[in-house]
């Protein structure tokens, strides 16, 4: 099974600095296998036939608080998961110049539909919900009239890792890459 980790809050501000190159090697150092590191924002693909997400999970956090004596929340998403995600978000959101397209992972406890009840959606917001995520769209001449700043602080906030829809768009890329070698 291809999985995607996603670790929170690092190399953000200077701070909880990670190197990808080191924490590819610790990924492979507990048997995980095509490990993929993108970007810097701690994106991780790797594949492993055998242990169940929690126990993943449980794995890397103690992993990476041993080799880079950091607390970091890690989230498992599966293959088919961010497959799912991507074909959820509308084509026509973006993350460029004129508008911001954000994916909210989220922790099991909010992950259910009825987590949008939780937000501040203003008229500016374009929200959806997708199994493991929110999805949230704003024009960026419209982001400080958007509900989505109104999340930093809270317990949702804390219980969620979030990425660009560029970003994510290009893990489901490598990902399909790594399928079409594995079946090819």
């Amino acid at each position: 099974m291809i999985y995607v980790a996603l670790l929170r809050g690092i190399n953000v501000g200077g701070k909880n600095i990670m190197e990808m190159k080191k924490l590819k090697t610790t990924f492979e150092s507990l048997g995980f296998t095509n490990v993929v590191t993108y970007i810097n924002s701690g994106n991780i693909i790797f594949e492993d036939v055998s242990r169940e997400e929690s126990v993943i999970v449980r794995e890397l956090e103690k992993a990476i608080e041993k080799d880079f004596q950091l607390e970091i929340k890690v989230l498992i998403r599966s293959s088919e998961n961010i497959a799912t995600i991507c074909r959820e978000l509308p084509g026509t959101w973006l993350k460029n110049e004129t508008m911001r397209t954000d994916v909210m992972f989220l922790w099991e406890e909010f992950d259910r539909p009825e987590v949008l009840d939780l937000l501040k959606i203003n008229q500016v917001d374009q929200v959806k919900y997708a199994a493991g995520a929110i999805l949230w769209n704003v024009e960026n001449k419209d982001y400080n009239k958007s509900g989505m700043i109104k999340l930093v602080g809270t317990k949702l906030y804390k219980n969620m890792t979030i990425r660009n829809v560029n970003t994510v768009r290009k893990l489901n890329e490598i990902i399909t890459s790594i399928n079409e070698h594995n079946n090819g």
